[in-house]
């Protein structure tokens, strides 16, 4: 377990809105603790150290309650939507060598074939890890592949002791052209024809004129 991931947590003995808001002014933020067929602990988590510690996906923390170390998984986390402060966590207590169910980002990795792009369909893949061994993303390579590939969830290459809960066939990687937006041809020969018109009204028109002088 890294040690920036420690984490000195204070029991909460106050609850509600208020009891929260009053908490968040000081810097701290208010989370609840489940697992292991124990009763959920209310404590109070430093907002700033949490804050960077969550920006990884699936973030561990060894909280420090009462001189006693746990393992918590960061299950979810409630923002306020407009300022993007956070104002409540559920954390999961860990076990070391558990196996836990985790969404796992997607991330891709080189170039595909020229004039071509590679659009990720699924963003996240559901594995089963270790706890303590939970990896930060899945890596795809895209490098020089051509129109028309696929990658599906059972082609790609799983961490060690990792395995895949989502259905094998899975889109994760569909490499393609992409579709070009204009009008081409037709589209300009329509364009053309209304101003050819136009014009053959306007002679029609100018023809009685030049006849009546």
């Amino acid at each position: 377990m890294d040690e920036d991931n420690k984490v000195e947590a204070a029991t909460r003995e106050s609850f509600g809105k208020g009891a929260a808001r009053k908490l968040r002014a000081t810097g701290a933020i208010p989370a609840v603790i489940y697992g292991h067929g124990t009763d959920p602990k209310h404590v109070a988590l430093p907002a700033h150290q949490v804050g960077l510690l969550i920006r990884k996906a699936n973030a561990l923390l060894d909280l420090q309650i009462d001189g006693k170390s746990t393992l918590v998984l960061v299950k979810d986390v409630q923002k306020d939507p407009v300022r993007q402060i956070i104002e409540h966590m559920d954390l999961i207590v860990i076990k070391k060598g558990e196996k836990v169910q985790v969404e796992v980002p997607v991330h891709i990795e080189g170039e595909p074939f020229a004039g071509t792009i590679a659009d990720v369909d699924a963003h996240t893949l559901l594995l089963e890890v270790e706890a303590t061994h939970i990896p930060e993303n899945i890596v795809v390579s895209v490098e020089g592949l051509e129109e028309g590939t696929q990658i599906l969830a059972s082609a790609i290459e799983l961490p060690k002791g990792a395995t895949l809960i989502n259905d094998p066939e899975t889109l994760v990687v569909n490499v393609h052209v992409p579709q070009k937006v204009d009008l081409g041809e037709e589209g300009e020969a329509a364009e053309v024809e209304p101003a050819e018109g136009e014009a053959a009204e306007a002679e029609a028109e100018g023809a009685p004129a030049e006849s009546a002088e």
